[in-house]
């Protein structure tokens, strides 16, 4: 059975996704307060996570940024639930690391079936164990990335970079299919899959953080590079 942590110091929001994710078949535990919400992260694992962003004491913003630079539960799937609905905070919420993101009020069916989908997803990113004589073709090497598909580790140079699940499938999509171009569209189709609910912003969210993370100068790209008005590719 998945077990759902649901952040939100409002209790009837708390009561109400609580009610549903239960009815659904999810066991759900639950914390009123950012200090609280940290310490059960930290001390028992969960499936997924629904946090809301005005918090008492840690912020919802600052914990999410907390839960993705501790690698016991970094990968920890995240739907960000709360009033702040403007562009500049989706986006935020986004770029510090949160899987989606719903604005109050909210229709507690669609929050399931994105729990669902974002569920779906995590299970099969997980990497999949390989027999000996299958380990052939584990390794891509494009210029000076280097992309081990069995142990899901990524290097530039001789640097060892820390990608989330997403961020690793969406690089190795674009290392595979060198100088070809694709549209947030496809992208979306391909690494996140068309049973999940995800914005076509998502796709930008997470070329920035690659980019970031593999570029010297993320704003003057070497790798992954942007066709203005047609999409992204990966320059080898």
């Amino acid at each position: 059975m998945k077990t759902i942590l649901v952040i939100d110091d409002e209790v009837d929001i708390v009561e109400l996704v609580s009610y549903n994710l239960k009815k659904e078949g999810f066991a759900v535990d639950v914390a009123y307060d950012g200090e609280a919400a940290l310490k059960k992260v930290r001390s028992c694992p969960y499936d997924l996570i629904v946090l809301d962003l005005m918090l008492p004491g840690i912020q919802g913003l600052e914990l999410c940024r907390m839960i993705r630079n501790d690698s016991s539960i970094a990968d920890t799937p995240i739907v960000m639930l709360t009033a702040k609905g403007e562009e500049v905070d989706k986006v935020l919420g986004l770029e510090i690391g949160a899987d989606d993101y719903m604005i109050k009020p909210f229709s507690p069916r669609e929050l399931v079936a994105r729990v669902k989908a974002i569920l779906r997803r995590a299970e099969h990113q997980k990497p999949a164990p390989v027999s000996e004589e299958n380990k052939t073709g584990q390794l891509l090497k494009i210029r000076d990335i280097s992309i081990d598909k069995e142990k899901y580790i990524v290097s530039v140079g001789k640097k060892q970079l820390k990608l989330s699940a997403t961020e690793f499938k969406l690089l190795l999509y674009l290392c595979e299919r060198p100088n070809k171009i694709y549209n947030r569209e496809h992208l979306l189709d391909a690494v996140w899959g068309d049973d999940v609910f995800v914005e076509p912003r998502t796709v930008d969210v997470h070329i920035r953080r690659l980019r970031t993370k593999i570029e010297d100068d993320p704003n003057n790209p070497k790798y992954i590079k942007t066709m203005r008005g047609i999409g992204y590719f990966f320059e080898g």
